[in-house]
């Protein structure tokens, strides 16, 4: 009980886990199922939703035969559409399951996209060699500062001068309102655990930092493990100053491009295009 009340505690700034969800054997398992589920948006967004952002992210790149970076590509959802739109896709992510996944649908499909299963932290690509990098579904958010200037420099880095930058964030619109209450969830089996858990949950909002930490302590019968999400939101000025150093140029925004619905879609989303000089 002691340790329990222990995580009721508002954590330091950046304060980490004591588990990693992405990486775990079970969970990922559960995230490549939610992945595939057409009509939830969660993992990914709905199919529709994918249909028409990889629509409107070729549409700003306007190339024939690109060589695409993708991301943070999961299971291959954006990868495969780009590929049967005749680029050639490179899609790269740490979570085995999606990797293995995403692999065997190319290979089935005939479609030219190599996966690779890293974490784009330690990007190893060859330098100058795409014309278009994505990363989609607010991936840069979850990212702590030093993290952040690491894959921005791999992405410059990667892409050749010219090259087309395409990411979206949450931006900083409502941000209270955006805060989950506590709860909790008892189960024999479910998204957490194969066995029974108890899972309790709560956010933290660190208002100076436009962060919100969502935070999940699952416990089970002989271990406790505490999953750490941190979040950040961003203005159009923030991300100005971010990309600063890495001097982008023919920078633009757009929260346009999202189907309106809950506090994680329509003009909650900002989507950033730049190109490399």
């Amino acid at each position: 009980m002691k340790e329990l009340i222990k995580y009721t505690v508002r954590p330091a700034l950046y304060e980490k886990g004591t588990a990693v969800m992405w990486t775990d054997p079970y969970i990922s398992k559960q995230l490549l199922q939610i992945h595939l589920n057409p009509e939830m948006d969660l993992a990914s967004r709905k199919q529709s939703t994918i249909q028409s952002t990889a629509k409107w992210v070729l549409s700003k790149a306007a190339r024939d035969g690109m060589n695409i970076l993708d991301l943070g590509c999961g299971p291959g959802l954006y990868s495969e559409i780009y590929a049967k739109k005749g680029h050639h896709v490179t899609g790269v992510d740490f979570s085995e399951n999606s990797i293995a996944y995403a692999k065997q649908e190319a290979a089935k499909k005939a479609l030219n996209i190599t996966y690779l299963k890293q974490n784009y932290l330690e990007l190893d690509v060859p330098e100058n060699q795409f014309d278009l990098a994505t990363l989609i579904y607010t991936d840069l958010g979850p990212l702590l500062p030093a993290e952040r200037e690491q894959l921005l420099a791999n992405i410059k880095k990667a892409l050749k001068p010219g090259g087309v930058l395409i990411f979206d964030v949450l931006n900083d619109k409502n941000l209270e309102g955006k805060v989950s209450p506590k709860n909790w969830e008892v189960a024999e089996t479910g998204f957490w655990r194969e066995g029974p858990y108890l899972a309790l949950s709560e956010s933290f909002f660190y208002k100076d930092e436009k962060v919100i930490l969502s935070q999940h302590v699952v416990v089970e019968e002989s271990n406790t493990d505490v999953y750490r999400f941190w979040t950040h939101f961003f203005s159009q000025e923030d991300l100005l100053e971010i990309l600063s150093p890495y001097e982008f140029t023919d920078l633009g925004f757009h929260e346009d491009v999202l189907p309106e619905g809950d506090l994680w879609n329509g003009d909650n989303v900002t989507f950033c295009v730049c190109r490399k000089k």
